[in-house]
């Protein structure tokens, strides 16, 4: 079942689909740290609680920014892989790490200078990079469609 919109608007459209915290975990763990299962996920920092995990991959699924499949030479495990509008979301989550880079490590001690954002010089071709590293990383595994 698709999610039933509830206003005009595209941003508070936008915000209920990609707006929930986990979500954006669930994408920048698919694009920046190779999670592909759901025991990946599961066993990830952010402990995400499985029930919630399930229900936000339905989510991500009913709504084609995630598709599931198999990989041929292993028929147990489902893989979650980003879709083209999935993927579209890339640009976002370049922002919001560079975000919190600029304006939290002041407040969170945890937050080092990482590679991973520092496209701030260079956005747009870090952006169209990952997206392709991306693309490419999923297009050399066989997957059986479900």
């Amino acid at each position: 079942m698709k999610h039933l919109f509830k206003f005009k608007c595209p941003i508070t459209s936008a915000l209920d689909i990609i707006g929930d915290r986990w979500i954006l975990i669930i994408f920048k763990q698919m694009l920046f740290e190779n999670k592909q299962t759901f025991k990946d996920f599961k066993e990830s920092t952010e402990n995400i609680a499985s029930n919630i995990l399930t229900v936000r991959l339905n989510l991500l699924l009913e709504n084609g920014l995630i598709s599931k499949s198999k990989v041929q030479t292993n028929n147990k495990s489902v893989y979650y892989h980003l879709t083209d509008i999935g993927l579209s979301v890339t640009s976002i989550l370049v922002e919001l790490g560079i975000w919190g880079e600029n304006n939290l490590k002041d407040y969170n001690p945890l937050i080092k200078k990482e590679n991973t954002y520092k496209a701030s010089s260079n956005k747009n071709i870090y952006i169209k990079n990952l997206k392709r590293k991306y693309k490419d990383k999923i297009s050399k595994t066989v997957f059986i469609e479900m």
